[in-house]
């Protein structure tokens, strides 16, 4: 497992500042990163806008998620460990057995393929 990495793109570099307004802004219009593996630890990303966002193999150990929809946004492999998840909406291809494992033990997240029932711009199911 590699390590998550923190990146020096000026969007991810928002969100550890914790602007996540001017994050929104900027995404809303066009601006993209590849995100995918880095280090959201402990960070406040409540109120951030993440349809469209891949979080794949994220580090999110105690990152403020509260209220976040991530049901359009790709969380294959991302960890969760004593993050804060009141309110959030998973992906619905994410058991809840997924996210509470992730939740309590760090284990990465793996998404379920079988009868997922809804495709959505995260699923990888290939219906």
């Amino acid at each position: 497992m590699s390590q998550p990495k923190i990146i020096s793109d000026p969007l991810y570099q928002l969100l550890r500042e914790g602007n996540i307004k001017e994050f929104n802004t900027r995404k809303a219009k066009g601006e993209t990163c590849d995100m995918r593996g880095c280090d959201f630890r402990a960070l406040d990303l409540r109120d951030i806008q993440a349809d469209g966002l891949d979080w794949s193999n994220c580090y999110f150990r105690q990152a403020d998620l509260r209220g976040v929809d991530l049901r359009k946004t790709r969380m294959e492999g991302a960890s969760i460990n004593k993050a804060s998840i009141s309110g959030v909406f998973f992906p619905i291809e994410l058991s809840g057995v997924e996210v509470l494992n992730s939740l309590e033990y760090g284990t990465r997240m793996r998404y379920s393929m079988t009868n997922c029932g809804k495709c959505t711009p995260a699923c990888t199911c290939q219906k």
